[in-house]
């Protein structure tokens, strides 16, 4: 049977029991499957991954949303990630032969449903994006939770579906179709955010780096360190090991060293052809983290 992927990314990584009672939400449905948790406490983040048909993740996705509108307040959040709402941003995805077109319309469903039931602002992005200017999840993003008032306020960013005001406690929420990404950070030997600012600067594509590369340097205070912080949306144009590479000779530039990266949720196998986790210098990966393995994991126990 064809399925489709569903990212939810949330922004709650630090409290284990409202990011259970979040994951549980998404559990309950019937024919829906999670295939993996990652939650990070400095980013204050979690990103779930699913699978399903369209009406089962249609069903979750509500599910998920009435959840962290409960048990997540940004009000008296702070991470180091940037975060328009509770539910921060859901994309759909095409995977085992499913059409685009399909994720697309459930997008904009699903859009519709979540504004209708919760009184929330949506945006559309990527392939279901209204507009050219709202396909970048960035652009749509900037001033987060905190200047979205001032921005629903003004005629080109009024939402897609949903009331021009933000939800006092969820803010916004950004629900899309898009083919797959990796995210990758990679970790420097610094605590300096200036340096981490400016490697990503130098890497990402809309600053003349790396095309598909999205990257931004954040502080992981927890550690003492400072992280660049990537989105790879076509690794076949700009491959993980690339991007590593490109990381680690700006850091090398202003005398940083890499002390490792992480790939952060599930990954396509094709991504890591010609490169291991030594080349990368990859912390805690798993063949669990290879979206073909979990799948198949997951039909063997359907069976």
């Amino acid at each position: 049977m064809a399925l489709i992927e569903c990212v939810p990314n949330l922004s709650e990584g630090r409290r284990t029991e409202v990011i259970d009672r979040l994951v549980d939400a998404v559990r309950r449905v019937d024919e829906v499957r999670v295939l993996d948790v990652s939650s990070d406490s400095s980013h204050n983040r979690s990103v779930i991954t699913m699978v399903g048909s369209a009406p089962s993740l249609h069903t979750a996705v509500l599910a998920l949303y009435e959840q962290a509108i409960a048990t997540i307040d940004l009000r008296s959040h702070s991470g180091a990630h940037p975060r328009l709402g509770a539910v921060d941003v859901v994309p759909f995805i095409p995977i085992d032969g499913m059409a685009m077109s399909t994720c697309v319309t459930l997008a904009k469903e699903t859009a519709a449903a979540i504004a209708s039931r919760f009184h929330l602002p949506v945006y559309l992005y990527e392939e279901a994006a209204t507009t050219p200017a709202r396909r970048n999840l960035a652009d749509i993003r900037r001033g987060e939770f905190e200047g979205l008032a001032a921005r629903l306020a003004t005629q080109e960013w009024a939402p897609d579906f949903g009331p021009a005001v933000p939800h006092a406690s969820a803010g916004a929420t950004v629900i899309g179709a898009r083919m797959p990404l990796i995210a990758f950070n990679v970790n420097l030997a610094t605590p300096r955010l200036d340096l981490a600012k400016a490697v990503a600067r130098s890497v990402r594509e809309s600053s003349g780096g790396l095309p598909y590369v999205k990257a931004l340097g954040v502080p992981l205070e927890d550690r003492g360190i400072a992280q660049v912080s990537m989105n790879l949306t076509n690794f076949h144009e700009t491959s993980i090991r690339r991007a590593f590479e490109a990381v680690r000779a700006e850091a090398a530039r202003h005398g940083v060293a890499v002390l490792e990266s992480e790939i952060v949720g599930l990954v396509p196998r094709a991504a890591l052809d010609g490169t291991s986790s030594e080349d990368l210098q990859l912390a805690g990966f798993t063949d669990g983290q290879i979206l073909e393995i979990r799948l198949a994991d997951l039909r063997r126990v359907d069976r």
